[in-house]
């Protein structure tokens, strides 16, 4: 395979094709992105049967009486009160009927010895009670840390405690008890170890880092439809929890409930540790117009406007500058609340539009539906444009995945290289239909993946796809006026896999890392590349060419015509696309001889080189 790179008239290359999701929902936060380390902390959603503790939790004491109680619940909303939810607001009641230590207990926590925990509970009582936590062994018998404070007679308190264990326990137990025969009210309960970053874990954080988002779409994803923007405003242990309309949205382990761990400001700061633009979806069944104008204005506005100075008191003096903003998600589809005729649609979002111009002039805003669509781009974009730009489009390629016998494997493997096709045909049938009805709308391809990778371990196969989904991305933008495009997503659900303690980029993730370097560049045109198996561009004298071998059984002979110095070269490769497998990375041998670099690639690999041109 012979590949000719053009570097006379590279093309630039949109700063926004390597973008990324954040919802809520599944794990990207809840056991994933979230430092925090309970479950249902906030006590949402129907005790358990006959014990009246809430689900996740388990009573400790002999003869004490629990119930979840929405009339004291500490945790609130701010706005959306017309949202249709069940059971988001609760605490968790404990009296002590005899006396000895009863309380609150959560169960399979992963703690490592020397590292220290924040520990948290909002709660109150009418006598004072001494309120004491403890993690333990999973039965209880052996203390590993503990620390009380004195609990006042009165309104909610915020106790907090630091725990130190000395040990290591992937199955110990955190505890909240008291003593006196009293009833205690528990608002919320957290627990992090120390050390983290607005809530959020370091680890992932890094992760994110190495795999360079120059977007990250938030809050959803349906996700947005759920969404209660200015509840983030309040103190994160005060958010309500927000439950999910339709199961699909949210996993069972969060028991359909989101405990709003990241708000706008979290989110704003997590943006800017790893150099990516915000990119936010309003919650458009829901808000209000004014609702959708006041976040703008939030993130936006002078200190002279009113939410422009509730960020400034908040410690942001500097607007937040969020350019791009979404008009809800995937309308249209029976999975979201809200219209499903694009006539409809447009009615809604024409006031939100209005009046989030009218805040700020300069977002960009884009619009959804079930696209590629006549219909929707008839009476929906085109009525929207040019108020509205963009217009998303969303693709999750299906494959089988049958991977009981060498077949299974080789059929399944050949299915996801080549599903990039589709997707590249439904980018194609989405440029024709808008060129049709709202010539100049632009497309923004913001959820792209294999589908279901959020519910099982992803694989080589699957980077592959990855890999070949980028390089078409790279190539068909600039034809196609496609040039914002968003991984669905990161965290938990296919690029970055997170445990307790540690988490490590899939080979989904690894094929974004490989293409970091592109960011920035311009790209070059590859002739003899009729498969999209290469691309390449040029920074500052410096080519990067990032080249893949989707054949299942057979290496590839690549000849590179190119002067120059070759200063990195990396291949990703493995011995089998079985689930759960990874690239390894080892140094790529590639040679230059008489102004040609030579390689080898071996099935089912990809690899990355750097080269000095010559001036």
């Amino acid at each position: 395979m012979k590949y000719t790179i053009d570097t006379s008239a590279p093309k630039d290359l949109s700063g926004y094709l390597f973008g990324h999701n954040l919802e809520h929902t599944r794990s990207a936060v809840t056991e994933g992105l979230s430092a925090q380390m309970l479950k249902n902390r906030k006590f949402a959603g129907k005790p358990s049967r006959n014990g009246g503790v809430a689900q996740m939790w388990e009573s400790v004491g002999d003869r004490a009486f629990y119930q979840t109680n929405f009339r004291k619940s500490y945790t609130r909303h701010v706005c959306c009160e017309g949202m249709p939810r069940n059971n988001e607001l609760n605490a968790q009641s404990v009296q002590n009927l005899r006396g000895g230590e009863c309380g609150i207990a959560q169960r399979g926590i992963s703690i490592v010895g020397g590292t220290t925990y924040e520990a948290r509970a909002v709660a109150m009582c009418f006598v004072p009670v001494t309120l004491r936590a403890a993690l333990t062994s999973g039965d209880g018998k052996t203390v590993y840390a503990w620390q009380e404070k004195a609990l006042e007679a009165g309104d909610w308190q915020v106790c907090e405690f630091s725990l130190a264990p000395d040990v290591t326990d992937h199955k110990a137990c955190i505890r909240f008890t008291f003593c006196q025969r009293a009833e205690v009210v528990f608002g919320a309960v957290s627990m992090m170890a120390e050390g983290h970053f607005h809530g959020m874990r370091r680890d992932v954080i890094e992760r994110l880092k190495q795999i360079g988002p120059t977007v990250i779409r938030w809050p959803g994803g349906n996700f947005a439809g759920e969404y209660r923007w200015k509840d983030g405003l309040l103190p994160v242990d005060m958010r309500g929890p927000l439950q999910a309309v339709t199961e699909m949205e949210t996993q069972p382990h969060s028991l359909g409930y989101d405990n709003h761990e990241i708000g706008i400001d979290e989110y704003i700061a997590l943006c800017r540790e790893v150099g990516a633009e915000p990119f936010v979806t309003i919650n458009l069944m829901w808000n209000r117009p004014e609702d959708s104008a006041d976040w703008v204005e939030y993130c936006n506005g002078g200190p002279d406007t009113e939410y422009g100075r509730i960020r400034a008191e908040r410690g942001h003096p500097q607007p937040y500058n969020v350019r791009l903003w979404s008009l809800g998600n995937e309308m249209g589809y029976g999975h979201m609340e809200g219209p499903m005729k694009p006539r409809d649609y447009a009615e809604m979002a024409l006031p939100h539009a209005r009046a989030m111009k009218a805040a700020c002039p300069d977002i960009i805003l884009f619009s959804s539906g079930p696209y590629p669509n006549d219909e929707w781009a008839r009476e929906s974009a085109a009525v929207l444009y040019p108020m509205v730009e963009y217009v998303s489009l969303h693709h999750y390629a299906g494959a089988p995945m049958d991977y009981t016998s060498p077949q299974g494997i080789e059929n399944a493997y050949r299915a996801l290289a080549d599903a990039v096709k589709p997707a590249e045909e439904l980018l194609r049938a989405m440029r024709k239909s808008l060129d049709a009805a709202a010539p100049g709308a632009r497309i923004s391809f913001d959820e792209w993946n294999v589908w279901y990778a959020w519910y099982r371990p992803s694989c080589v196969a699957e980077g592959i796809f990855a890999a070949r989904m980028l390089h078409m991305l790279m190539k068909q933008s600039g034809p196609m006026d496609a040039p914002v495009c968003c991984y669905f997503q990161p965290v938990g659900e296919g690029a970055v896999i997170v445990t307790p303690t540690d988490s490590y980029l899939t080979a989904i993730g690894q094929m974004f890392a490989m293409m970091k370097p592109h960011q920035g560049g311009k790209l070059c045109l590859v002739e003899g590349d009729e498969d999209g198996n290469a691309a390449a561009t040029v920074k500052e004298g410096v080519l990067t060419v990032t080249l893949i071998n989707e054949e299942y059984d057979k290496e590839r002979d690549i000849v590179i015509p190119c002067r120059g110095r070759i200063s990195e070269g990396v291949l990703f490769a493995s011995e089998e696309v079985l689930p759960y497998t990874r690239f390894e990375e080892t140094p790529l041998q590639a040679r230059a001889v008489d102004g040609e670099i030579r390689l080898t690639l071996p099935p089912h690999s990809a690899a990355r080189l750097t080269v000095e041109l010559k001036k």
